[in-house]
This record gives structure tokens, sequence and C-alpha cells, in this order.
């Protein structure tokens, strides 16, 4: 008997032990959200002048989670420019938008535009600096 209330008290703290050093890694799953914008500056087929700019609507968005190699989920901005991804734990976050060209090296090829952020705190709001795109 007292042999099976160690063993329980043992498996107990191995289970404890191992729950505790599970830590979760950036993602979906928590109680942090991450805001932006996109802003635009449209130039004409041949980006030699610029002829507007403007925050940009129905552009997406894209969440890479952590270190990982894709993208985790992608947003789409509403008429504003203006995105939002909900419900993210603690961790490292890159917000990027596909952007063209200019270079007019290859004016047909796009790139992205990346901004780096970082929750630090469940059930923080963090806002990101404007993810600003060439587009014509």
């Amino acid at each position: 008997m007292i042999n099976q209330k160690k063993g329980l008290i043992f498996g107990t703290l191995v289970v404890l032990l191992f729950v505790a050093s599970c830590s979760k890694d950036a993602g979906e799953g928590g109680s942090s959200t991450i805001k932006g914008k996109v802003y635009a500056k449209y130039y004409n087929k041949t980006f030699t002048s610029l002829i507007g700019e403007a925050y940009a609507p129905k552009k997406d968005v894209y969440i890479v989670y952590g270190d990982d190699a894709s993208y985790g989920d992608k947003q789409e901005t509403c008429y504003d420019g203006s995105f939002e991804f909900k419900y993210l734990r603690k961790g490292k976050y890159k917000l990027y938008a596909y952007s063209l060209d200019t270079t007019l090296t290859n004016p047909a090829t796009q790139f992205g535009v990346i901004e780096e952020v970082e929750i630090t705190k469940n059930g923080e709001t963090v806002v990101t600096n404007d993810i600003v795109i060439a587009d014509n």
C-alpha cells in the first residue's frame, strides 16, 4: 500500500513537471492581438511617376508564427487598409504583404514587405508600423 502511494506521488510529480516544462510557442490559442495597416504608394505602369498614396483595401496580409517556414494565417485588409490577427500567444511574429518591384528589373515581380512584432504578455494588443507597399 505504501509503495503504491509512493508510485502514485512519483507519477503525479513526473506528469506535473512534464506539463510545467511545456512552453507554447507563438501562434493561435492565446488572448493577444496584432493590429496594423497596409499603406500603398501607387505608381504608373512604368514606375516612373508616383500617382497617389493611400491606405490599401483588399490586400492580403500574412502572419508567420515564430520561426515557422511558412505563414500560419492571412487576413484581407478592410476598406481603410486595416487588418487584425486575434487570439495569439506570447512570442515573435512576422507580418508581410506583397509589393510590386519598383526597380524595373522585373516589374511583374512581387516581394514581401515584412514587419516583425513580439507579444510579451497575455491580453496585449500590439499595433505594428504601417506595411508600405508599391502598387499600380
